[in-house]
């Protein structure tokens, strides 16, 4: 099996192709530091992609996320998410 000690960030192997349980994983990893810095933007962009693929507990984290984030990062969250989608098709 192949190995690597340089850190990969949470998300960054995800594209088009991703399950919404992948881009779920993103969203609790940073959610929670595991493997990653507490990001809540990031974990709001992630839970998003999650939910809007059809994941029902993605919908309430993202919420979570939400109640956590000032209005400007939600928009930043937001905005993110729009990024990554039009950059993975």
């Amino acid at each position: 099996m192949a190995y690597s000690d340089i850190p990969v960030a949470p998300g960054v192997l995800l594209g088009a192709h991703s399950q919404p349980d992948d881009l779920y994983r993103a969203g609790l990893a940073y959610a929670t530091g595991t493997g990653a810095e507490i990001n809540y933007v990031e974990a709001h962009k992630w839970f998003n992609l999650a939910a809007v693929r059809g994941h029902e507990d993605a919908k309430a984290h993202r919420q979570d996320m939400a109640e956590l984030l000032s209005s400007d990062e939600v928009k930043l969250a937001l905005q993110a998410a729009r990024d990554w989608l039009k950059l993975a098709h």
